[in-house]
């Protein structure tokens, strides 16, 4: 999850929309992707949501109302995203935002469907 990939677009803009709950990011090959903060909390690169090996993610419940409390640089290539329920765990690449970002509807799309099957709800 390394961003030190010579292809990996860097980031130009990080801005947190605090009261619409979205983080906005724009990269330096043009693209600007509007990411809520919710999304990024279910998809939270830490041990803690994905597990730590293949089948074991935690599915994230009722998180719809998160917000992100802080946002804080990691070298040159990652920021540590602080959630407003306590999450800090995650260190989020600038190559994994780009791809949150870039497959943001099938992500999403594919969240929805699994919190559908477990009966559970973002709220």
């Amino acid at each position: 999850m390394s961003g030190l990939n010579p292809n990996t677009p860097m980031p130009t803009e990080l801005q947190l929309h605090a009261q619409s709950k979205v983080l906005e990011i724009a990269f330096d090959d043009g693209a600007r992707f509007e990411l809520p903060c919710e999304y990024l909390r279910v998809y939270s690169p830490s041990a803690e949501v994905r597990g730590h090996g293949v089948g074991q993610a935690v599915l994230q419940v009722g998180k719809r109302d998160v917000n992100i409390s802080a946002i804080e640089p990691v070298g040159h290539y990652a920021v540590k995203l602080v959630f407003t329920d306590g999450h800090d765990s995650g260190l989020y690449s600038w190559s994994y935002l780009y791809e949150l970002g870039a497959r943001r509807e099938q992500y999403w799309q594919d969240y929805l469907n699994r919190l559908a099957a477990a009966g559970a709800a973002r709220d």
